[in-house]
């Protein structure tokens, strides 16, 4: 979603292909991180298997070009996962990466995301930087004589990756299961390294989606509506535990053997409690999440001595405080989770391996897992509306919550804590919609407070018309 003056939201520049996201913006924007990053700078460029991905990486790589960068493409034809792509730059020696992606967004959306020397993606004041270049047109354009000639092909982008995963896991315990797991990769990148990973690791993989193709067979967002079908295919076929990744593959949403399909937070929270005691002992016993996630979270962890540091909605905000400040892990209720001696960043196949062995290690089941967790039911919507009448609602709720006896945290919209249950309100960093959120320790209580700020919006909405 494209704003008046400003080009990157919560997760990269994104938009409608060739209505906001067109190859005309997009060389620009080329000479804009091409400037950015100055003459000379290597420059890794991949994509996921969305619409328009390679004109937009194309019409990105000509303007890249211009200001004198030298390209690499990942191969095959640029597709790779996201943290593959994050990965790469890191270990390869890039000078930074940008990723033709726009992750879980619907099928008509793409976008670009734009990645440091570490594999992060770059911080606000660098996406300004870019901004301002990108307004101001000061671009810098390379005389004839310097320009890079060819671009070239990076060949080891998926398999340093993959050993990388490997070599963070106790691959015999997990051998020693002989897991049977379902795949659901969604028709893209995924597909060229979780069922490959899985392998490896001497996991048999049953496989939905994983062809490569711009046309979906599902929606892009892992959620329990979307693998309904590959949760039935689990249940049925008896297998060990069901994945679903988004289009670039920086997430995971797990279904266990029952066909359950559970949130991302509670996978994180139970990783997170095994990676405190069983691999990063060491580190600060802290995690950090984005305010999307459960109060149960920190009911959870907290027996284990875990301190839960609240971000707002953004993996880039959970990135840098762990760079910055240490700790063992991130995550958010989407599916995204960070291990940190991997890589800074959202990894659905590094989430994939620890979970397989924290099975192994532990000899239960996905469901006896998930169980130790206390369970909430959640309820998500969207009301779709511009970002600035989003902000306006936001606000007006702040002033309304703000004088009651509940726990209010407005550091990304507003969320709002009582004792058997919790929501989240905010703008859409990614979409013209305001994001409503909720969770209750019953359904009933779900169901009745999502209808109630339903109704609390709209006569907002109504007081402003």
């Amino acid at each position: 979603m494209l704003v008046m003056g400003k080009l990157f939201g919560t997760d990269g520049v994104r938009g409608v292909v060739n209505e906001e996201l067109t190859p005309e913006l997009t060389l620009k924007l080329g000479l804009s991180i091409g400037t950015f990053f100055g003459e000379h700078s290597r420059i890794l460029v991949g994509r996921d298997a969305r619409v328009g991905g390679e004109m937009l990486m194309f019409s990105l790589i000509a303007g890249l070009l211009s200001a004198g960068v030298k390209v690499s493409i990942a191969y095959p034809r640029g597709y790779a996962p996201t943290p593959a792509i994050q990965y790469a730059v890191k270990e390869l020696g890039y000078d930074g990466g940008i990723i033709v992606t726009a992750s879980h967004n619907p099928p008509n959306y793409n976008g670009i995301k734009v990645v440091n020397a570490i594999g992060i993606e770059l911080d606000r004041e660098s996406e300004k930087a870019i901004e301002e270049i990108y307004f101001s047109e000061r671009f810098h354009r390379s005389k004839w004589s310097s320009i890079i000639h060819d671009t070239t092909i990076e060949p080891r982008v998926i398999d340093s990756y993959i050993k990388s995963i490997i070599d963070h896991i106790d691959k015999q315990t997990v051998r020693s299961r002989e897991f049977r797991v379902l795949v659901d990769c969604g028709n893209s990148v995924s597909s060229l390294t979780t069922p490959t990973l899985l392998r490896e690791l001497g996991v048999k993989p049953y496989t939905v989606g994983c062809d490569i193709s711009p046309h979906p067979y599902r929606e892009l967002e892992p959620n329990p509506s979307t693998l309904s079908q590959s949760a039935l295919i689990v249940k049925q076929l008896g297998l060990d535990l069901g994945v679903g990744h988004d289009g670039d593959a920086d997430r995971a949403i797990f279904i266990d053997e029952t066909g359950e399909v559970w949130w991302g937070d509670r996978t994180g929270s139970i990783l997170s409690s095994y990676i405190a005691e069983k691999k990063l002992a060491d580190l600060p016993r802290r995690i950090y999440t984005a305010v999307s996630s459960s109060k149960v979270v920190v009911d959870y962890l907290s027996q284990f001595n875990i301190e839960v540091a609240w971000t707002p909605v953004g993996s880039i905000y959970i990135s840098y405080n762990l760079l910055n400040k240490g700790g063992i892990a991130g995550f958010e209720e989407n599916g995204g989770f960070i291990y940190p001696p991997h890589l800074l960043a959202r990894d659905g196949a590094m989430t994939t391996a620890l979970l397989l062995e924290l099975l192994a290690v532990e000899k239960k089941k996905p469901s006896q897992i998930f169980s130790q967790v206390p369970r909430m039911y959640s309820v998500k919507t969207k009301i779709p509306m511009p970002r600035e009448a989003s902000q306006k609602i936001v606000k007006k709720l702040v002033n309304l919550y703000s004088d009651t006896s509940y726990r209010v945290i407005t550091i990304d919209g507003l969320r709002v804590e009582t004792e058997d249950s919790w929501f989240l309100i905010r703008p859409s960093g990614t979409e013209p919609v305001l994001r409503i959120m909720v969770e209750a320790y019953s359904k009933e209580k779900a169901k009745k407070l999502t209808n109630s700020l339903i109704e609390e919006v709209r006569r907002l909405i109504s007081d402003e018309t």
